[in-house]
């Protein structure tokens, strides 16, 4: 019995008490951290045994991979992408910064791929306003909500045709949040025209995605007292306004955003709407915690988590890495020194 969760591990193999829970917990699928990536053996050796462990071998294995300031997998064993924002500053053309994009998120795929990761948290919708918190920052594929839903687009459509699927993030916007949801929880007062036309543009842009992610903030426009996670309003917007029928995860309920137990955590954001929670730091006491306040994944939440798998494509487009990795980095030369702003770390992205 499937649970609607995904968990962390604490290190580079999983342990005796972690092999154990989560064959009791059967979590719908994992994520990993730097903490646990050392070399591609390694990886691989991680994955099997985190699908091991609840008997599925196609299960879930997510990972934060944008590039830049986010980028789990790294040198000296995979190459260091560029952010979001460097495509356009390699080419002021959206057209070429459209295929760059697409590239960099198809080579991304394949060096997933080949560790056993079959999802990347990626792209980043998110659009920048002036004078807000910078945990997005160089993230951002633009500034403006169009080049935002172009470049996105592309990245999406790159890691589809390698076998890895996309999450759109931070549903419905973090762009004009003022402070750190990783540390507070962020309030936006803009009325909803002004979101509908900027924030939600890109989401809806891309309703069409398997996978989305959530926003720890509050809209007033949406929901005056409630995050947007543990909105029953807000999810309900997401669903109808921006037209989104994927599935619907949290982002890590042990950010600071998010008040109460763990697993109180968990429950508000299940009775939201939301159909998977996502606890990320690998702490047993926490997981344990979520486990109990987390059902199994049923209904309707079930259907689209096995329709957002289904996307998975089995034979991935062809695609020669090193010509590609070639061809990429030469295209991006100069531009891979882009990281402005807070390194996002081991809390998740």
């Amino acid at each position: 019995m499937t649970s609607a969760a995904i968990y962390g591990c604490s290190g580079h193999r999983l342990t005796e008490d972690e092999r154990a829970f989560f064959a009791e917990a059967r979590p719908w699928g994992f994520i990993l951290f730097r903490r646990n990536i050392d070399t591609p053996d390694q990886v691989r050796a991680l994955t099997d045994e985190l699908r091991a462990a609840i008997g599925d071998s196609e299960a879930p294995i997510l990972i934060d991979q944008e590039g830049g300031r986010v980028q789990r997998m790294g040198p000296p064993h995979w190459p260091k992408y560029p952010p979001g924002s460097a495509y356009l500053k390699a080419s002021n053309d959206p057209m070429d910064a459209r295929e760059m994009a697409r590239l960099g998120a198809r080579l991304m795929a394949h060096d997933l791929k080949e560790v056993g990761i079959n999802v990347d948290l990626l792209p980043v919708l998110d659009v920048p306003v002036s004078g807000a918190h910078d945990i997005v920052g160089d993230r951002a594929y633009g500034q403006d909500p169009a080049t935002v839903a172009l470049l996105g687009r592309a990245a999406a459509e790159g890691l589809l045709a390698g076998g890895v699927l996309p999450c759109i993030k931070h549903m419905p916007g973090h762009g004009r949040a003022f402070s750190d949801s990783h540390k507070d929880l962020p309030t936006v007062h803009a009325d909803f025209e002004t979101l509908d036309g900027w924030d939600f543009a890109p989401f809806k842009a891309l309703s069409d995605m398997p996978l989305a992610m959530t926003a720890h903030i509050v809209f007033t426009a949406v929901d005056r007292k409630r995050p947007a996670t543990q909105s029953k309003t807000a999810v309900k917007m997401m669903r109808e306004h921006l037209g989104f029928s994927g599935l619907i995860m949290t982002d890590d309920l042990s950010m600071q955003a998010l008040s109460g137990s763990l697993g109180e955590r968990a429950h508000r954001s299940l009775k939201a709407g939301c159909d998977v929670v996502l606890h990320c730091n690998g702490d047993m006491a926490e997981m344990q915690a979520v486990a109990e306040a987390t059902g199994r994944l049923k209904g309707r939440a079930k259907a689209r988590a096995e329709a957002a798998m289904a996307r998975i494509v089995r034979t991935p487009e062809p695609l020669d890495p090193v010509a590609g990795h070639e061809r990429f980095f030469q295209a991006m030369e100069g531009r891979l020194d882009v990281a402005k702003g807070p390194d996002v770390g081991e809390a998740q992205a």
